[in-house]
């Protein structure tokens, strides 16, 4: 059985969750803070997203981005995996992603998780000013990345001739320092993205309710199986919220809620909001669907008791 894995996500500003520091120098000394503490606790890995808007909706607030983030991090830690939550594929040109990526690998002793998605969120590329193509051309240029980026990895120089990128021999030095870095393809889009997973990843991440979770994974399973890959070999996580307390009425009196405005009931009931045991028994669920990466956001960041009880009374179950 594949081992089970858990990570947590350094506080950026994505969520707003650094509003109540003033000082961008003490946001971000904070956001240094958990992630080393993070190493601390015993987690796998650290998780970032890649946005340049605050959600749910643009605030001036402040919001780490996500490359110059995981560089600084891999210089303020040792041991702990470094993924991204995805990279938005069209911000970045694959050619110099996998520069990125590869100088990443090295700066951090080979800690490199590349995770790797279409992009979603519209207000950032009107901001900013990329293109947002259709949901077809999106996901058929990440294809194409990922083709890129694995491949630049590996050979001396690099050639390619596609419908989105043309490189004529581009070079990619140093190598990562890992044979491959684990490449994590994000989104549960059941024709494109899911067939992408099955063809080209080794780790998927989407979301959703137990029964939501699962009827994703089958059709991962489907596509597997028609492409002739081992479903086995692909390892399938989740990146909920969380939200932990020593007792109940602390969660359902203690003012917990979602990023999104989400009605409570059916938040904790697709997240991992509740006491250590149940929050334990949530994982269990998923973990017997198949799930065995769990990499959540605290919803409480900058305080720490969930990313706390999380690593002392919930991941020792799993051991």
């Amino acid at each position: 059985m594949t081992a089970m894995k858990f990570g947590v996500f350094i506080p950026q500003g994505w969520k707003m969750e650094l509003k109540s520091i003033e000082d961008p120098a003490a946001k971000w000394a904070k956001s240094v803070e958990i992630a080393q503490l993070a190493e601390e606790l015993g987690y796998d890995s650290l998780w970032v997203y890649d946005h340049f808007h605050n959600v749910p909706k643009p605030a001036q607030e402040a919001m780490f981005e996500c490359w110059t983030t995981m560089a600084a991090i891999s210089q303020r830690t040792s041991r702990i995996m470094l993924g991204q939550m995805v990279g938005c594929n069209p911000y970045r040109n694959p050619a110099l992603l996998a520069k990125i990526t590869s100088n990443i690998d090295v700066m951090s002793g080979g800690r490199l998780i590349w995770g790797i998605g279409a992009g979603w969120y519209r207000n950032e590329f009107a901001g900013y000013g990329y293109e947002f193509a259709s949901n077809r051309d999106r996901l058929r240029a990440m294809r194409e990345c990922i083709e890129i980026v694995t491949g630049m990895w590996k050979e001396p120089s690099f050639s390619y001739d596609g419908a989105y990128y043309q490189l004529d021999r581009a070079e990619c030095d140093p190598k990562p320092l890992q044979a491959r870095p684990q490449v994590l393809v994000g989104g549960g889009g059941e024709k494109v993205t899911l067939r992408i997973v099955a063809r080209l990843a080794d780790a998927s991440n989407w979301g959703g309710k137990p029964h939501e979770w699962a009827a994703k994974a089958e059709i991962l399973k489907n596509h597997c199986r028609d492409v002739g890959r081992d479903y086995d070999e692909i390892e399938k996580t989740w990146s909920p919220e969380i939200h932990v307390r020593e007792t109940e009425a602390e969660i359902v009196d203690g003012g917990s809620r979602s990023t999104w405005g989400e009605e409570f009931d059916s938040w904790r009931e697709g997240n991992l909001v509740g006491t250590p045991d149940q929050v334990a028994e949530k994982i269990a669920a998923y973990r017997d669907l198949g799930c065995t990466g769990f990499y959540p956001w605290c919803s409480d960041y900058p305080d720490t008791t969930t990313m706390r009880l999380f690593a002392e009374k919930v991941i020792p179950q799993f051991r």
